[in-house]
């Protein structure tokens, strides 16, 4: 009686007039779940969910949906839709009559009324249904609308807005998500699963086929009832998912796509940042039977700061993808070199051609004794700073740490764009060999600063027109002298030889870091264009095997440099007016003879570069001054020695205790110790001291 009501009161009431929105602005205002990168472009790179109430991808056109699709709804919920004007008033006659023999109501909303009631709030029901009055207000608002729209229009907006499964809204995320095609492919089979779960969206899979079953008698289709059957228990049993149709850039997608945009056009451009990604992949794969399983590279162009490549793992290669690489902080290995060498040119401690000791070395620190070693664990004897740095040797970079003062060095790194250091105390002297955590993002950036001059700035990741801050951290004439070092082959040589994967056909600086116990490969360098950073490791912090910057990371740099530098060459750089070129030779050393580069004011005032330190200065290794030696109470008083340690180059040296004669530098001096202060001297063939060290030792 009540339907039948309805339909009496649909007849006598006066009509009243629904504004409602047209098909443009029912589209305009319709967002999708997922957001999207773009790239410099303006090609799609990256989607991402950034709706989590549910998931609606890209509005379908009617024409781009499968014919088999449309006749199922139309058959399923609306067989008059194209006769009527919004109403079918046959169904609600229909539905009112039999209504009144039923105990289950049956409804006669047409399409066009399911779809007001997505658009109007205030139309959908305040109970289990709609009153009276929400009723007529439906079929008002639907004859309204189908003035405002076409049936074509009305069918593709239906499509677009009706919930289907679980959380997926829309013909283009229920293709996609449960069968993982585009809405103009699907079949007939899946077009009547897809209509019969309009009504019921999250019905069990077996009624949905039995469901779809009388779908398909209705309509006279020729799919087997079983076919359907197995494919909706197989569909739709399981969990779904929507796969991305691009997913290039997932780690920067997260860090610039927001919920309330839809899409954000950045600096990346898709073409390298697929082909660094699938570099890096490559490389990854040769060396994973070192134990090497992630990586990341950066590439970005020197003048204006924008990100043209964020690859931030191996992705589907890696154990742990959404890690971002770029941003992580790891040790920094010999990367730091660059920049504490900078800092000594521009205090005028050192100079390229200034000659420094690769020769054994102790450094007495709060913790004991620091010995720090060079890669190839064999010492080159006295050596340029241009050569020190160019081959990246270990001793001579602690000895020039020592002269600029830790706390000195911090400061620069912090300029530099190095956040969360530590204190000098902290470091120690091996901040010289890059024991500070830093990330790629880091690194790059201030590799970047070396090629722009000395001034810093911030990297852009989304078009800025020119805006971003700056400031000086290097003069002009620094950073020339460090990146003409860093583009010597020939320096570069003693460690790397002349031909490595640090070789171009064109101008480039480069510099290589490997960290403690092979947990980290880094290869940083730049042209006059772009600077590309590559880290190589594990997430895990597993150290790899036998790897290091040069057969690590220096393969995937060498390969994306040359691929942004294929179109032609690139020239070398200027010099600055502040520096000057001046011949130097040296006197007892393997360094040939050679034009150097020298800021105005540090230049010899003769070619010859006297070389000091031609042999090495014998030198008591252990003890070391100033130590305090504890006999251990557990072990017998008998049983307990010190050894005695001097770097030497001849057997010609004694051992001194107390002015008394121990015996030889080249023999094993094993001394048992007694309570007490002593003296430890190191005497020469003319009985001359060369070194003494005081140290005391405590009993019980």
């Amino acid at each position: 009686m009540r339907s039948l009501f309805l339909v009496i009161i649909c007849f006598v009431m006066a009509a009243s007039a629904h504004a409602m929105p047209s098909y443009q602005e029912i589209k305009d205002s319709y967002k999708k779940s997922d957001a999207v990168l773009l790239d410099r472009h303006g090609k799609v790179i990256h989607e991402l969910r950034v709706d989590p109430k549910g998931r609606r991808l890209d509005w379908i056109s009617i024409k781009d949906i499968s014919p088999s699709l449309i006749k199922a709804v139309i058959q399923s919920e609306d067989q008059r839709f194209y006769e009527h004007q919004g109403v079918d008033w046959k169904a609600v006659g229909s539905a009112s009559i039999k209504n009144l023999f039923n105990r289950t109501p049956r409804g006669a909303s047409t399409i066009t009324m399911q779809l007001v009631s997505f658009l109007d709030k205030n139309l959908k029901p305040k109970g289990v249904k709609r009153t009276f009055g929400q009723k007529w207000d439906q079929i008002q608002a639907a004859k309204d609308l189908e003035k405002t729209l076409t049936k074509d229009e009305v069918l593709e907006t239906y499509l677009a807005l009706i919930t289907f499964r679980g959380e997926l809204q829309g013909i283009a995320a229920a293709a996609r998500g449960l069968f993982g095609k585009e809405p103009s492919g699907l079949d007939e089979p899946e077009a009547l699963i897809l209509a019969s779960l309009i009504r019921s969206p999250n019905a069990r899979p077996e009624d949905v086929g039995k469901r779809a079953c009388l779908l398909k008698d209705v309509m006279k289709a020729d799919t087997k009832c079983e076919d359907i059957t197995h494919l909706a228990q197989k569909t739709l049993s399981g969990p779904y998912s929507v796969k991305q149709t691009i997913a290039l850039a997932p780690h920067l997608a997260r860090y610039l796509l927001k919920e309330g945009k839809a899409s954000v056009a950045s600096t990346l451009d898709g073409g390298l940042q697929l082909f660094a990604s699938e570099v890096l992949k490559h490389q990854l794969l040769a060396v994973k039977s070192r134990n090497v399983n992630d990586g990341a590279v950066l590439v970005v162009e020197n003048k204006t700061g924008e990100v043209l490549a964020y690859v931030a793992s191996a992705g589907g290669i890696s154990p742990a993808g959404n890690v971002d690489g770029i941003r992580a902080k790891r040790q920094a290995g010999s990367t730091l070199k660059p920049f504490l060498y900078a800092l000594a040119f521009e205090k005028k401690i050192l100079t390229p051609a200034s000659v420094l000791k690769d020769s054994p070395l102790d450094v007495p620190t709060a913790t004991g004794i620091y010995k720090p070693e060079d890669y190839e664990s064999d010492f080159k004897g006295t050596v340029s700073a241009r050569t020190a740095l160019a081959s990246s040797l270990n001793i001579p970079a602690v000895r020039t740490l020592s002269l600029i003062g830790e706390e000195t060095f911090v400061r620069k790194l912090s300029q530099l764009g190095f956040g969360q250091l530590q204190s000098s105390e902290y470091y120690g002297p091996s901040l010289a060999l890059g024991s500070a955590d830093v990330s790629l993002y880091e690194l790059v950036n201030a590799y970047r600063t070396l090629v722009n001059n000395g001034i810093w700035s911030q990297m852009q990741f989304t078009p800025q027109n020119g805006k971003c801050h700056k400031r000086r951290v290097y003069s002009g004439s620094v950073v020339f002298l460090v990146s003409d070092i860093l583009s010597d082959r020939e320096a570069r040589s003693t460690t790397f030889s002349l031909e490595s994967p640090l070789s171009t056909r064109f101008w480039s600086a480069v510099k290589t870091g490997t960290s403690k116990d092979m947990r980290d490969n880094w290869c940083i360098g730049y042209s006059e264009k772009y600077t590309v950073g590559v880290w190589v490791g594990n997430f895990s912090g597993e150290p790899m095997w036998d790897v290091s910057g040069v057969t690590g990371a220096a393969p995937v740099w060498l390969e994306i440099m040359d691929h942004l530098h294929k179109d032609g060459p690139v020239v070398s750089r200027r010099q600055p007016e502040e520096v000057i070129a001046k011949e130097v030779k040296f006197n007892n050393s393997s360094e040939s003879d050679r034009m150097e580069w020298f800021i105005k004011g540090t230049e010899p005032e003769l070619p010859e570069i006297e070389d000091k330190n031609a042999a090495y200065e014998p030198k008591i290794a252990y003890p070391v001054r100033g130590m305090i030696i504890a006999m251990d109470p557990d072990i017998p008083e008998d049983r307990q020695r010190v050894f005695f340690e001097a770097n030497t180059v001849s057997n010609s040296y004694s051992w001194m205790l107390n002015n008394k004669l121990l015996g030889q530098s080249s023999d094993i001096i094993s001394w048992r110790p007694a309570a007490g202060n002593y003296t430890v001297s190191l005497v020469g063939p003319n009985e001359h001291v060369v070194d003494s060290v005081d140290f005391i030792v405590r009993g019980d």
